[in-house]
């Protein structure tokens, strides 16, 4: 398994921990945070430095995943990916094999699966996304860079989601819909 650095400690990054484990492709190293002192352990992987040690860190360590959830702004997000592409750090793919991706559908770079999501064929998935656990994104759907799709939502067909957006739980899209900003929980975006 290949080591691999996650980036941010706080409550995404327990459900990223669990779908990496599960998947079983990549070795946890470790835990970097913001600040020293932001936080411990998260279950049970330890802290090993601070944004301000990613240059070191690098000389050892090839693979990373932003861990930092996104739900007002993604700008923290947003800032960690330039961060570790310019770093020259390699951002995977994380899908949980509890999830269910088409071999149709595209998923880009940093972005993570998680748990019992689906993302139905010919759709597209951009960078630095988050699709959350029972989250649907169904055929030819277009979901661009440094997006949330939360819990539960659902985009249906042929609906675009505009890069930065936050999709909130449960909400749900028309087909062929345009989402653009923050989306709140249970709403139909039509």
């Amino acid at each position: 398994m290949k080591d691999i650095l996650l980036i941010g400690g706080g409550g995404h990054c327990k459900s990223v921990i669990d779908t990496i484990e599960t998947e079983g492709k990549f070795n946890i190293v470790g835990i970097v945070e913001k600040y020293p002192g932001e936080s411990k352990e998260v279950l049970g992987y330890p802290l090993i430095g601070t944004d301000d040690d990613l240059a070191e860190l690098r000389k050892n360590y090839s693979y990373a995943i932003i861990t930092v959830g996104h739900i007002q702004s993604n700008a923290i997000r947003l800032k960690l990916y330039k961060k570790l592409k310019e770093l020259d750090f390699t951002l995977p793919t994380i899908i949980s094999p509890l999830a269910y991706v088409s071999k149709h559908a595209k998923v880009q770079e940093g972005t993570v699966v998680l748990h019992h999501a689906l993302i139905n064929a010919h759709a597209q998935v951009g960078k630095n996304c988050i699709i959350n656990s029972k989250a649907l994104v169904e055929h030819d759907a277009i979901i661009q860079n440094h997006v949330h799709i939360s819990t539960n939502a659902t985009i249906n067909g042929a609906t675009l989601v505009k890069e930065h957006s936050f999709v909130g739980s449960g909400a749900t899209t028309k087909e062929s819909a345009t989402v653009e900003g923050f989306i709140k929980a249970g709403s139909l975006v039509k």
